[in-house]
């Protein structure tokens, strides 16, 4: 039986998403051990990696389960009890037996949260502080974003994929309560994508995105902290709804 497993997690300290062999301190390296005291070997695969300091509300992973997993009912508050209180479960779902978390995904959104407010020790892990924000200039310049573009300027070198094409659905900037949110919604995003177009629209003016986007500046930017990066939604086809355990 395959699960759709949607897992939140505070990133601060999980050296990025996926597995690796250099530390078991990863989202889905946690994942896999806990799964492994309950009987069940299948390695999470997620809908997309997270870098290191990247949080999630709603990541995606599928997985099999074992024959003796019958009634997946009980896995969440099982699982949930082994799971450091950094990486929770918030659902999991009986899937049919060729969805794929990652390849069946339609759009993936991501929001950036930003405040201008006095830096608290008990947000700082969450939210990106800057002194000053002009909201009206900011949703002028996220705009130019939307639409098919090459964004090999806004992603980090050495990222292995096949092309830099992607296209972003939606982005646009609002204000929730003290906090300032950017929402991208796309395709895909390349490594590091959002946080170096978030740099963009804080540091750049309009001709220098525009140019980056035309591959017409030599421009490199580094990518904002991680901090303020939240992985909020995973959209599927109407075809591979879900069904509760």
């Amino acid at each position: 039986m395959r699960i759709k497993l949607t897992i939140a997690y505070d990133g601060t300290d999980f050296y990025g998403s996926q597995i690796q062999n250099q530390t078991d301190k990863t989202v889905i390296g946690t994942l896999h051990k806990a799964l492994q005291k309950v009987g069940i070997s299948s390695i999470p695969i997620a809908s997309g990696r997270t870098d290191r300091g990247v949080h999630a509300t709603a990541q995606v992973c599928h997985l099999d389960l074992p024959d003796f997993w019958s009634d997946c009912s009980t896995l969440m508050p099982k699982l949930n009890r082994i799971l450091p209180t950094s990486l929770q479960i918030k659902r999991i779902e009986r899937v049919a037996d060729d969805f794929h978390a990652r390849y069946n995904a339609k759009s993936r959104v991501y929001r950036y949260i930003l405040s201008t407010n006095t830096p608290s020790p008990f947000t700082s892990r969450y939210v990106t502080y800057m002194q000053n924000i002009d909201i009206e200039v900011l949703q002028k310049k996220i705009l130019l974003f939307e639409g098919i573009h090459d964004f090999s300027s806004f992603c980090k070198t050495g990222s292995d994929v096949h092309t830099y094409v992607r296209e972003i659905y939606r982005a646009f900037v609002y204000k929730h309560k003290n906090y300032i949110i950017l929402h991208f919604e796309a395709n895909g995003f390349l490594r590091a994508q959002i946080r170096m177009m978030v740099a963009a629209l804080l540091e750049c003016d309009v001709t220098t995105i525009k140019a980056m986007l035309a591959h017409t500046s030599s421009k490199r930017i580094k990518p904002a902290p991680s901090n303020g990066l939240y992985l909020a939604k995973i959209k599927y086809e109407r075809s591979h709804n879900a069904r509760k355990c």
